[in-house]
């Protein structure tokens, strides 16, 4: 009798081991997937995206015209021409910013919970949610290059490879700090509120609309202390290689990469905090 219980025991094996977790690359591929096939069937969010940036900067680069000068090197004579890169990363702030309200209403839809309760890991959260926005912010930003003929940019090979660069970091950081937003908002109002107060000045002090060197003393500290503003410098450098730049091509993208590292962590931390509020 004990002989034939140990060969059921054998044959039989207990099945009641804790499941397997499904890695990283997987699950993030699948919220990465998720993130674009979402956005794209918003058209009128795809139209928005780049119909909003490009008639704000026709509007304001042809209201200041030639009444602008940030020096005389070339493409820095009409508004428009010093306009372009600003206008190239207001198209990513918008994308990787408000791609992320999906994590709250995910959230409100009870999405997000059954992907907490999955044997899945929080990095393959933040992973996927992160690389689905910032694929849609970099995407955005690269199409709104067309117009770069008619501002004057001409690209070689080696100079549009690095604004991809440029243009996938700045998008990177952007996405992991809406993320990092977005994770503890329980409603798209408090999100908005959030954007107004705190991404706009980002964007208004990155150089976007005016150079360091015509700033006051207090505004360009401001100016150096905020990493977008190295982005925006990054793309102008790369666009018009004999403008004067405040800060060296290197300089400006390892900043870039500190920058999303450090908006990536600060992501990852945050939904690996333990709390008592509801997921969903």
């Amino acid at each position: 009798m004990a002989t034939t219980a140990a060969n059921r025991t054998a044959n039989f094996p207990a099945t009641t081991t804790a499941p397997a977790s499904a890695g990283v690359m997987l699950p993030a591929f699948t919220l990465w997937w998720r993130e674009i096939v979402r956005f794209y069937r918003q058209r009128a969010r795809v139209v928005g995206v780049i119909a909003s940036p490009l008639l704000f900067w026709v509007v304001i680069g042809s209201g200041f015209g030639t009444s602008f000068r940030s020096g005389q090197a070339a493409g820095q004579q009409h508004y428009l021409n010093y306009f372009y890169p600003g206008t190239l990363v207001m198209i990513i702030l918008f994308t990787a910013i408000f791609t992320m309200m999906s994590v709250i209403e995910d959230r409100n839809e009870g999405f997000l919970l059954s992907v907490l309760v999955a044997p899945v890991p929080r990095a393959a959260i933040v992973l996927g949610k992160v690389l689905g926005g910032t694929t849609l912010a970099a995407a955005q930003g690269l199409i709104f290059l067309v117009f770069a003929p008619f501002v004057g940019v001409q690209l070689t090979l080696a100079s549009f490879g690095l604004i991809v660069l440029t243009v996938f970091l700045v998008s990177f950081a952007l996405t992991a700090l809406g993320f990092a937003i977005a994770w503890p908002m329980d409603s798209t109002q408090a999100f908005h509120a959030i954007i107004n107060l705190f991404l706009i000045p980002l964007w208004l002090l990155s150089g976007a609309l005016f150079p360091l060197s015509g700033a006051s003393v207090w505004m360009r500290a401001l100016m150096y202390a905020n990493p977008l503003t190295y982005g925006v410098e990054a793309l102008r450098t790369l666009m018009y290689p004999g403008a004067p730049a405040t800060f060296s091509l290197t300089a400006s993208i390892l900043t870039l990469v500190l920058f999303a590292l450090f908006m990536f962590s600060l992501a990852f931390v945050l939904a690996n905090r333990r709390t008592t509020k509801p997921a969903a």
